[in-house]
């Protein structure tokens, strides 16, 4: 069933990193709690502040109404009249600052410069004020007014450092707050990402057990939300999956119990078939010529017949694992050689191989470079070319010809038994070679692909591992798409 899973000439996809939209969720709620805490605590620390700030200079404006109505009891304004005024609102602990015929500080610490703004508003006959820059300190709100009676004038001046350090505390206090806010939606909206995808990470990882075969993979359906629905839709996925799969493998099993079956029966009567033909060709040269002509076909037919049904073994054989591998150290060059002496091809293919030795099974090696040597031969053009080099831990062998390629539609299916390019074409193979040397390659651990232009030649490509087939040999093999044109 694992192998049936596996795709053909599908590409792989890309590895999905997981946690990504986890990361993304949390992220959201972060910024959403962030940005609506950050605005909350800003504009509370703005209105607060200046709502503290008003209540400072209304209750400025309120004692400076006052004390210019002390300090009319003081005009008309002489000399040591303006002494004591400045004493007795200095001793009363309150700054202040006259302005008549010069400016004269109760206190020279608390004189700020008066603006042209504040001094104009006073000089209209209304109460002013104004403020020291955020960074001044001491920090000083002055409030100002004429002095009834006179044309002098009366400035109060508050230091405003204690409403600073409340307000620099509350900006703390709300700092901290918010930094809290940020970290506690750090954590909830982990959790709640954790929680609200986990049915997507179940989904993903039963889905990921299917592919891997195990067909009886489901997901909990758990109370009556969308991804509860979305659960029951993939069990009934998975249930119509997994049983449209059995069948298959039921049917596929009753096919090969059948190929079996009939290259078994046929295996008697083809050894005598073979036989009888062998002795009529000894003998072709006696038939009339109108006969030989008959004698001749029998004779090639019986062979072909003879081929299909070894074939036909060998693929039941793979098919039932009762193919053992003997390992054993192998020249690729005297290897290939070989095979090119005992069928005749030494003239017809090019070999090009470096000193090149690697352990597999020698048999099982030959019977996957033979088949592609062959297709290259029988169903190629022109030179028939046979390279074999190391690359890193493998060696891989490569065999092209110049023939007229295979059009891309027939590659994904060019190592399916029985299957030809070309189905009306005749010709000496069983349709099986390439299925053959698929099966042994995967025996032997190895990776066989092609790659074709119509119109330029076909190149296979076998890739081993030099160091000997894994143990288990039949899961470590794969194929790729791709083909000559036809199978022997």
């Amino acid at each position: 069933m694992r192998g049936w899973q596996q795709g053909k000439g599908h590409p792989t996809a890309d590895p999905v990193v997981p946690g990504r939209l986890r990361r993304r969720l949390t992220v959201a709620i972060v910024l959403v709690a962030g940005v609506s805490a950050g605005l909350l605590a800003g504009g509370s620390y703005a209105l607060l502040r200046q709502a503290r700030f008003d209540a400072s200079v209304q209750q400025s404006a309120a004692d400076a109404r006052y004390r210019l109505v002390l300090a009319g009891q003081f005009v008309p304004l002489t000399a040591q009249r303006r002494g004591e005024l400045l004493t007795s609102f200095e001793g009363s602990g309150r700054h202040v600052v006259l302005v008549d015929d010069g400016t004269y500080p109760s206190h020279p610490g608390y004189a700020p410069p008066l603006g042209g703004t504040l001094r104009a508003t006073v000089a209209a006959g209304q109460l002013g004020y104004q403020r020291s820059a955020p960074q001044a300190r001491p920090r000083l709100l002055v409030v100002g007014g004429r002095i009834p009676g006179s044309t002098a004038e009366l400035y109060v001046v508050t230091v405003e450092d204690d409403i600073a350090a409340e307000l620099d505390q509350l900006r703390t206090a709300l700092l901290a707050g918010w930094v809290l806010v940020v970290l506690l939606a750090a954590a909830v909206g982990h959790t709640l990402a954790r929680r609200t995808l986990e049915p997507v990470g179940r989904a993903s990882r039963a889905a990921r057990a299917l592919t891997e075969g195990l067909l009886a993979t489901r997901l909990p359906v758990r109370g009556r939300d969308e991804f509860s629905v979305w659960a029951a839709s993939f069990n009934e996925m998975a249930e119509a999956l997994q049983t449209k799969i059995e069948a298959l493998s039921r049917a596929q099993a009753r096919e090969r119990r059948f190929t079996a079956d009939v290259a078994h029966e046929l295996r008697t009567p083809v050894t005598a078939l073979v036989a009888a033909a062998s002795l009529l060709r000894d003998h072709l040269d006696d038939l009339p010529a109108d006969a030989r002509r008959a004698g001749e076909l029998l004779v090639t037919d019986v062979i072909r017949l003879r081929r299909l049904v070894e074939d036909l073994m060998e693929i039941s054989r793979l098919d039932a694992g009762r193919e053992p591998l003997a390992v054993t150290t192998v020249d690729a060059a005297a290897l290939l050689r070989s095979i090119l002496r005992a069928r005749a091809w030494t003239g017809r293919v090019a070999v090009d191989v470096a000193r090149v030795a690697l352990r597999t099974d020698p048999r099982r090696l030959e019977r996957v470079l033979g088949n592609l040597l062959a297709n290259a031969v029988e169903h190629g053009g022109g030179v028939v070319r046979a390279r074999a080099h190391h690359a890193g831990p493998d060696v891989v062998f490569e065999i092209t010809d110049e023939g007229p390629g295979i059009p891309a539609e027939h590659l994904p299916r060019i190592f399916d038994r029985f299957y030809k390019v070309d189905p009306a074409r005749s010709g000496p193979g069983s349709g099986l070679g390439l299925a053959i040397a698929r099966e042994n390659a995967r025996l032997l651990g190895g990776r066989l692909s092609v790659d074709s232009t119509p119109g330029a030649g076909t190149r296979f490509r076998f890739a081993l591992p030099a160091a000997g087939p894994p143990t288990a040999a039949g899961e470590a093999g794969g194929e790729q798409p791709g083909t000559p044109g036809g199978a022997p």
